[in-house]
C-alpha cells in the first residue's frame, strides 16, 4: 500500500493506493486483483475487496464502488445514502459518509483521491484519458465546492498510472487534444514518428485549473512490471486476454 505524503497528517481520513501483492487470486491476476468485473473468480475478488477493508479498518460490509465506464459522470453519497455498491456507473464519487470506504479501479488510468479537511468531504476519481478530456476532474471540484468545500482547504493526491514514456498514441488522439485546447501540445512528445500523451501531467494541470495547488503526485509507473501494478497495455503486449485492476481508497473515519 502506498500512502500520500500531503493526505497522510490527517487523521480524520484513511486512504491508500494498493498494487497486486497481498490478494489471494492466481494466475494473469495474481494477487490482489479487485476488479470486479474482471473475468477472475468473484469469489476471489470479494476476497480481496475484503482484505482492503480489513487494512483500512473499516467496519462496514463493503468498500463502495461505481461501474467505470469512462465517462464524466459521478455519484454523491451524503451522510444518509444507502446506495449499494456497483449498482450505478460512474466514474468518481464524492462523498460525506463516514466509516465508508469509497474507491475506484485502474489498470493505467490515473486514480485521484481528494480530501476537503475542513468541510470533512472526499472524492475518489478515475480519469483515464477519455473522462479527463470531459472535464470529470472539473465537474467533481465544482460539485464539492456548490457543497460548501473550498479549493484552499482541498488536497488532491495523484495515484500510480502509466508514464508518458510508455503511453504511446495516434495522430488523431493528439489532434483531439489541440482541438480542445492548442496548449494541449505540451503533454505530447515525439520520439522515432511515435506520439507519447503525458497523462498524469494533463490531470495534474486540470487540477491546478481548478484552484487546487495542494498536489501530491506519486511517481510509479503502472506500466513498469518491476512497480507490481495492474496493466492493462502491459496485458495487451502480453497477449493476455484481460487484466486485473488496482484499487485506490479513501475513507471519512
Amino acid at each position: 500500500m502506498i500512502k500520500s505524503k500531503k493526505l497522510s497528517p490527517f487523521l480524520r481520513i484513511k486512504h491508500g493506493f494498493f498494487n497486486r501483492s497481498g490478494g489471494v487470486s492466481d494466475g494473469i491476476y495474481k494477487s490482489l486483483n479487485c476488479g470486479i468485473g474482471s473475468k477472475d473468480k468473484k469469489t476471489n475478488v470479494k476476497k480481496n475487496l475484503q482484505i482492503i477493508k480489513k487494512k483500512l479498518g473499516s467496519k462496514t460490509k463493503e468498500i463502495f464502488l461505481v461501474k467505470q465506464y469512462h465517462s464524466n459522470k459521478f455519484i454523491y453519497l451524503n451522510k444518509n445514502s444507502k446506495i449499494k455498491t456497483r449498482t450505478i456507473t460512474g466514474d468518481a464519487i464524492v462523498s460525506e459518509k463516514k466509516g465508508v470506504p469509497v474507491a475506484v479501479l485502474t489498470a493505467d488510468c490515473v486514480p485521484i483521491l481528494v480530501y476537503d479537511h475542513q468541510r470533512e468531504m472526499i472524492a475518489a476519481i478515475h480519469a483515464g484519458w477519455r473522462g479527463a478530456y470531459k472535464d470529470i476532474i472539473k465537474k467533481v471540484i465544482h460539485f464539492m465546492t456548490k457543497k460548501g468545500c473550498k479549493t484552499k482547504n482541498m488536497i488532491a493526491a495523484i495515484g500510480p498510472a502509466i508514464s508518458q514514456k510508455n503511453y504511446e498514441v495516434g495522430l488523431e488522439f493528439k489532434k483531439k487534444f489541440l482541438i480542445k485546447n492548442k496548449n494541449n501540445n505540451k503533454f505530447f512528445s515525439s520520439k522515432k514518428k511515435m506520439i507519447y500523451f503525458d497523462l498524469k501531467g494533463y490531470v495534474r494541470s486540470e487540477l491546478k485549473l481548478n484552484l487546487i495547488n495542494k498536489i501530491d503526485l506519486i511517481d510509479k509507473d503502472t506500466y513498469v512490471k518491476k512497480n507490481n501494478f495492474f496493466s492493462a497495455r502491459r496485458s495487451l503486449k502480453l497477449k493476455n486476454d484481460d487484466y486485473g485492476r488496482n484499487i485506490s481508497v479513501i475513507m471519512i473515519n
